[in-house]
């Protein structure tokens, strides 16, 4: 069984095909500038036949076309006909609270969908608009939507509530939905193998460029830290995450911003890139930090901090924690961030060994002291693979 994975923005499109009989890639590829002049293609098969086309996109419609071209061609693609390919597995990023779980899609998907843009005008539309580009070029093969959301649709409603009046909620559905869904529940289902059993306390920490944390409960979700959008909870590359409401309309009024600039101001020029005035990549801030630069050692320590605080905060909301994991790009690389999270957290009979810390490179790894009663690890995250096993078995 072939399945086609598809991660689509606005303006690109990334695909992966799987062959679910060993979970292995078979090929990847990247439609940039969708809508733009100047569209690429670049594909990479597992034998390492490359792919480059130049072509425009002007709609969602003709980069799926040239994605079956280029995994069809006869000399570097993959495929002999489009019937190889079992299901398409779309990533979508939200399901506000009409879906609890993927779903297999039909018209009224594509309806419900539509009507939740407003909750994710950035994303939504491309999302939508690739799913009907695949319906269009594809026809007959089953596609499954698997929302970003959709695994913390299991906390308690005093954990996604704001306090807010409660009439707004019921109106506009103004509340916490968090984000990296499919990351999170695919790192929880890896560390339950690990552990032995999904009954258990998890703290999953994914970490990059956007970052979130889930409190993780007997595999479902009781708290995360992204809130109605992915700008609440931590400090990441360019987002500020968690801060007050009231500095957000004195800094728009300083600054001279509409509330439409302010918004994209939190979350393209703060983070990571505003307190270092640097860079928004924590490897560049390594090195800055490393070479004597103050501002880009403060930047480290403050997401370093922010990280740890929900981590305690997480553990006193699930009353203990068996597993502290780190995944993402900053999650599996980082040294520096993984060490300032765990310094003095013992009380928490998580016991931290700097030295596994720094001799990870790569993989599951265990970088707790053998004494240690929680297990501090680093879980690679893979979220086309997650996405690929939901459509297998929605679709089988």
């Amino acid at each position: 069984m072939k399945i086609l994975v598809i991660n689509a923005g606005s303006s690109s499109l990334k695909y992966q095909l799987i062959d679910m009989k060993d979970e292995s890639v078979i090929l990847k590829g990247l439609c940039e500038r969708i809508t733009f002049k100047g569209g690429v293609l670049t594909q990479k098969t597992f034998d390492g036949k490359q792919t480059r086309i130049e072509m425009d996109m002007p709609t969602h419609k003709e980069a799926m076309e040239l994605v079956l071209k280029a995994m069809l061609d006869k000399e570097n693609g993959a495929l002999n006909s489009i019937d190889e390919i079992s299901a398409v597995g779309h990533r979508v990023l939200h399901s506000a609270e009409d879906f609890h779980e993927s779903v297999v899609i039909d018209e009224e998907v594509i309806k419900i969908c539509e009507k939740n843009v407003e909750l994710g005008p950035l994303h939504m539309p491309g999302n939508i608009a690739c799913i009907k580009s695949c319906m269009e070029v594809m026809p007959g093969v089953p596609m499954v939507a698997v929302f970003d959301t959709t695994f913390h649709s299991t906390m308690p409603q005093k954990a996604y509530m704001y306090g807010i009046p409660y009439s707004v909620y019921e109106e506009h559905k103004v509340r916490k939905y968090g984000f990296h869904g499919t990351s999170h529940k695919f790192v929880s289902e890896e560390t339950a193998k690990i552990l032995g059993t999904k009954n258990a306390k998890m703290i999953i920490c994914h970490l990059g460029n956007g970052s979130s944390i889930s409190a993780v409960k007997d595999g479902k979700c009781q708290d995360t830290s992204m809130g109605f959008t992915p700008l609440e909870g931590l400090i990441m590359g360019t987002r500020s995450g968690d801060i007050d409401p009231a500095a957000v309309e004195f800094i728009r009024a300083k600054l001279g911003l509409t509330a439409e600039e302010v918004v994209n101001y939190l979350n393209k020029k703060c983070g990571m890139l505003g307190i270092s005035e640097l860079s928004s990549d924590c490897r560049d801030l390594t090195d800055a930090m490393n070479a004597g630069n103050e501002k880009a050692k403060l930047a480290m320590e403050m997401v370093g901090y922010r990280i740890k605080k929900y981590v305690g905060s997480y553990a006193a909301v699930l009353g203990g924690v068996d597993a502290i994991v780190f995944t993402g790009g900053i999650g599996e690389h980082s040294e520096d961030i993984r060490q300032m999270v765990m310094e003095d957290m013992e009380f928490l009979g998580a016991e931290f060994d700097n030295e596994k810390n720094w001799a990870y490179k790569g993989g599951i790894g265990d970088l707790g002291k053998p004494t240690s009663k929680v297990r501090i690890l680093v879980v690679p995250t893979n979220e086309e693979l997650s996405i690929a096993r939901e459509t297998k078995a929605l679709t089988e």
